[in-house]
């Protein structure tokens, strides 16, 4: 049975009707629409560094997928400080790192949620070498073996500059988002990571700016307040 989710970071699925849960819908019909020949099955969310709002950024993509009808797989691929399993209540004791070395069937590890569609594969326990098991050929043959199940695959990963686990994810992937939290990370930092992706042949798609000011008397708001992260 579902776990029950408890973390208020979800409005996508507390507060649906809400004009930030219609901005995350806006995020998914623009991320379909930015690659018109080869449908996205595998994305990545990314940012330069920790704090910018990443993984309650998926979350709540990975949601608003799900309530689309789409069946989905959100996994945490942050080995070195995995947040997923928190924001929806899930335990962590299974799950990418797990199925893996092969000591648990993916059957085993991925939870579902209360969100119908919505499947998440924890990171599973820490390992002493996560850039070797994200590069593995298991790693590569898993994802295709999920893409036979889900109709898209979201990954939440480390920033792109702590790690080159991030970089590593985005070889599988069809398309790369770049969250960018304003006014708490340098542009030469956010340019140095869009640089890394580059070199790696990532496909970046487009960006979200995250935590937004806007004046009131252009009857702006804020784009969100709290993070996971």
């Amino acid at each position: 049975m579902p776990r029950q989710i408890n973390n208020s970071n979800l409005i996508t699925f507390y507060v649906p009707k809400s004009p930030i849960s219609e901005a995350y819908r806006t995020l998914r019909t623009n991320i379909q629409f930015s690659s018109i020949d080869k449908k996205i099955r595998v994305l990545m969310v990314a940012s330069a560094q920790s704090g910018e709002g990443k993984s309650t950024t998926v979350s709540n993509l990975a949601v608003t997928y799900a309530q689309e009808g789409k069946k989905v797989l959100l996994i945490d691929a942050d080995l070195r400080k995995p947040t997923i399993h928190r924001i929806f209540g899930l335990s962590n004791r299974t799950g990418l790192t797990s199925v893996i070395t092969g000591q648990f069937h993916s059957s085993e590890a991925i939870q579902s949620t209360e969100v119908e569609n919505l499947s998440i594969l924890p990171s599973g326990a820490v390992p002493p070498n996560p850039a070797e098991l994200l590069a593995s050929q298991k790693m590569k043959a898993f994802i295709n073996e999920m893409k036979d199940t889900y109709d898209i695959i979201i990954f939440d990963t480390p920033p792109v500059l702590a790690v080159a686990d991030s970089l590593i994810v985005s070889s599988v992937c069809d398309g790369v988002v770049i969250v960018i939290q304003e006014g708490k990370v340098k542009r030469e930092l956010v340019k140095r990571a869009k640089e890394s992706l580059e070199r790696v042949n990532a496909k970046l798609i487009g960006v979200v700016l995250n935590n937004v000011k806007k004046s009131k008397k252009n009857g702006y708001y804020y784009y969100y307040h709290e993070t996971a992260e």
